[in-house]
């Protein structure tokens, strides 16, 4: 293996295209709510999910060689490095927290603990929950909702840090209820492309249990259902502008992901989405940090 095909391997397994939009999240949501940028949260976010997905690939060596993904023979070469590298990271960040922010110490060990669940058998007899129907979605979403939305929110009750004057427990609400349901469809965007490798490693996504057809339909339904919160919201004057302009997401994944369907969903097709997000995720920061209106009345 020559040095770039190392150094991309490398690359792939980080899955730091996940890292970005975990942490981009944090950082947007946590400044939505509350006025105030978290940027030691966003680096524990950064390496939470950095572990989870490094932790991910040591189990998926079948389904990943069946859908080509880049870095997988790396992987099971270093497997057992790898591991033991992951694991040690994480006990050592763990007992930082608990020194240094003990406020999300309970959601970072809620989310460990998921990603173990996720990725291995916890009880002997009964499959990981990366196997189980609707289940291996929902858990990947919720992971996001326990570090994008709860890393910020429990620390600002933690230090006092009032909720913008425009911001009630409604908003968060509907604005989760969003992020949810949009998260949802990037799951089952990647599962189309992962729906050989599934079903060979017997686990029960929408493309490998219903075919491509109906998980379009799926997406289709998420991405709607996604937007319409942030309109109701909006028009019922619960959401903010600054929170509602986020419907630009969901139409922009619509419009990509129906061409890469017709000629089937590739490797690089979701990483590219998955950086879209968080690159209009960025672009919100700069937005912010140049003063730009953020309010149709400041226009």
């Amino acid at each position: 293996m020559n040095t770039d095909s190392k150094l991309r391997a490398l690359w792939s397994v980080g899955r730091f295209h996940i890292v970005a939009i975990a942490t981009m999240g944090l950082l947007t949501f946590g400044w939505l709510f509350t006025g105030r940028l978290f940027p030691m949260l966003a680096a524990t976010c950064a390496l939470d999910w950095f572990l989870v997905n490094l932790l991910n690939r040591v189990v998926d060596l079948e389904e990943d060689r069946a859908n080509r993904i880049v870095g997988t023979d790396f992987v099971s070469r270093h497997r057992r490095v790898i591991f033991w590298v992951g694991v040690s990271l994480l006990a050592s960040s763990l007992a930082a927290s608990a020194l240094l922010s003990p406020a999300i110490l309970p959601l970072r060990l809620a989310f460990h603990a998921l990603g173990f669940a996720y990725n291995w058998k916890l009880v002997p007899g009964l499959p990981r929950i990366k196997q189980l129907y609707f289940f291996k979605n929902t858990a990947s979403a919720t992971g996001f909702m326990l570090t994008v939305f709860g890393f910020p929110l429990l620390t600002a009750a933690a230090e006092g840090i009032p909720l913008m004057p425009d911001v009630t427990a409604l908003t968060v609400a509907v604005v989760a209820t969003f992020f949810f349901l949009f998260e949802l469809s990037y799951e089952v965007v990647y599962d189309l492309r992962d729906a050989e490798g599934d079903r060979l490693a017997g686990v029960h996504t929408y493309p490998a249990v219903h075919g491509a057809r109906v998980s379009t339909h799926l997406i289709d339904a998420l991405l709607a259902a996604s937007a319409v919160a942030l309109v109701a919201g909006y028009a019922a004057g619960i959401v903010p502008w600054r929170a509602f302009v986020m419907v630009l997401a969901p139409a922009l994944q619509l419009v990509l992901y129906k061409r890469w369907v017709k000629r089937g969903v590739q490797s690089d097709d979701c990483i590219t989405i998955t950086w879209l997000g968080a690159g209009l995720l960025g672009a919100y920061q700069l937005w912010i940090a140049a003063g730009l209106p953020l309010t149709l009345a400041d226009f």
